[in-house]
């Protein structure tokens, strides 16, 4: 059941689609018709024509329009003519795919320029290619942030090496002898003074 409704959904767009793309032409229009005055040529070269389309041949009483082959075409012929119409405003429905060709069959008309070719294409030819896929996003990483000249870096990103890693036996010099005593002279005589206090203060006590 469900393939069927598919297959019933599927043709009635397509039939949709056809509807929407069928159009009426005023053959030479909007400036022009069928005619010895107007460029058929150049006008048929600037539209497109689908199956469903329709063609309207609007014309006096001294012209005429006759369908023919390809062979009536090129010479002018209107003697085997697949269709002819007299009423002044003939319309041809464009039902199947290929060219057509059209001719006013009155003497040196088709010569003077009532002609005309039409190419009928697939409307499915001209539906646009459907956009493509946009890709898939990319694994999300840190950006790369190159170094700013000028700016030191943190202090927690680097770590100084010891000495000895550099190769360089590097020792600190001694202070010289009397800077030494200079340095412990005041500490050992506040520790001489405080034994003789406390000294004096314990036989006090007794």
């Amino acid at each position: 059941m469900a393939p069927c409704k598919v297959a019933f959904s599927m043709m009635t767009m397509a039939v949709l689609i056809q509807a929407a793309s069928c159009a009426t032409y005023n053959v030479g229009g909007p400036n022009g018709g069928w005619d010895l005055s107007t460029d058929l040529q150049t006008w048929a070269s600037t539209q497109t024509f689908v199956p469903g389309d329709s063609l309207v041949f609007k014309y006096a009483p001294f012209h005429d329009v006759a369908e023919v082959t390809k062979a009536g075409y090129d010479s002018c012929s209107a003697s085997n003519a697949i269709q002819s119409y007299t009423d002044g405003n003939s319309v041809v429905k464009l039902s199947a795919l290929g060219k057509r060709f059209f001719i006013c069959g009155i003497t040196g008309h088709c010569s003077g320029g009532m002609k005309l070719e039409v190419d009928v294409v697939s409307a499915a030819a001209l539906t646009p290619p459907a956009a493509a896929a946009p890709p898939a996003p990319a694994t999300s990483q840190a950006p790369f942030a190159p170094p700013l000249l000028g700016i030191e870096p943190s202090p927690t990103s680097f770590t100084e090496p010891p000495v000895g890693d550099l190769g360089l036996d590097l020792v600190a010099p001694a202070a010289p002898p009397h800077q030494q005593s200079a340095a412990h002279g005041p500490g050992l005589r506040l520790f001489t003074a405080v034994s003789l206090v406390v000294a004096s203060l314990w036989a006090w006590a007794l």
